[in-house]
């Protein structure tokens, strides 16, 4: 039933009928010759205002208002995949946006994206926006290395602007309108075709929206739909033991059987520290010492310099 001028619609056999009125819904079946028997009526009040009943055949679709919303997003959705077309897929770093360049968690991330870069000679992609995601960026660029974002028009903190970053080339990075379209950036960019593909999954210290994109990445890994074929990895760094809490309320999941026992450990590869990050995707990549100190020789520069 429905109320307050709204259509109701039900159909017990080769048509329907749809009854519009504003205290008063009344459903016909209009197949039978025995209308007192199969006349079914909701009575919301005692008025008795109802309107012309339309008759629509099965066969035939009811009109509603064109939605332009769902192709909006798939239009979206396919830039987001020609951007990753064009610039390669490779690492995708989540993070929190907040934290500024005097924070140690931004250092470290400066860092670690700028030799994950040098190792693995991939493309780095991240939220585009200021905090941990700015800190990734400037990394991968000191590394000499492609660099791609999805930005969202709405991020916490600064460059809330719709189509603004300070330096990377308008080319290389996607505003986003909806965040659907741009999580299926996320992932399609750290989808491995073949073996010799390098990506990853690298989830920083962040706040809700860094929970929300490390959950979700998780689960596809958990149901295969990520890393079916080809596993990727995933790295939780801890750093300064930010993440310990939810690894322990991870493990009371186990101790209450919502997830296997180590199930939640085999998903994902937690790191305290860029050398363990560094080591682990070595191994996992089968990259030798030697290629990786070759790899690493470029040096930090600062925020001023990568700038200007």
């Amino acid at each position: 039933p429905s109320m307050m001028g709204f259509s109701f619609a039900v159909s017990f056999g080769s048509e329907i009928v749809l009854t519009r009125t504003t205290h008063q819904t009344r459903l016909i079946n209009s197949t039978t010759h025995h209308k007192n028997n199969n006349t079914l009526a909701f009575n919301f009040s005692n008025h008795k205002d109802i309107h012309t009943p339309i008759f629509v055949s099965k066969q035939e679709s009811i009109q509603f208002d064109d939605r332009k919303s769902p192709n909006q997003v798939k239009e979206e959705i396919n830039q987001c995949y020609e951007l990753i077309n064009r610039l390669g897929r490779g690492i995708v770093y989540l993070g929190s946006s907040r934290m500024d360049s005097t924070h140690s968690h931004y250092v470290q991330a400066q860092h670690l994206a700028k030799e994950i870069a040098s190792l693995l000679e991939c493309t780095t992609w991240s939220g585009a926006g200021p905090g941990l995601m700015d800190a990734v960026t400037q990394g991968a660029l000191l590394a000499g290395k492609p660099v791609g974002g999805f930005k969202i028009g709405r991020e916490a903190g600064e460059w809330t602007s719709s189509n603004f970053h300070p330096y990377l080339p308008a080319e290389n990075y996607l505003t986003c309108r909806f965040f659907s379209a741009r999580k299926h950036g996320l992932v399609d960019a750290v989808v491995r075709n073949n073996s010799f593909d390098k990506t990853a999954v690298v989830a920083l210290p962040g706040g809700i929206g860094t929970l929300d994109e490390m959950f979700e990445m998780l689960t596809l890994i958990q149901l295969e739909r990520i890393g079916s074929k080809h596993p990727v990895p995933f790295l939780l760094m801890n750093y300064d033991s930010f993440y310990s809490k939810l690894l322990d309320f991870l493990d009371v999941c186990e101790d209450w059987g919502t997830v296997s026992k180590g199930e939640v450990a085999s998903l994902w590869k937690v790191c305290n520290n860029n050398s363990e990050a560094l080591a682990y995707l070595a191994d996992f990549y089968h990259i030798s010492s030697g290629e990786t100190s070759q790899k690493n020789e470029t040096k930090l520069h600062s925020t001023h310099d990568l700038i200007s």
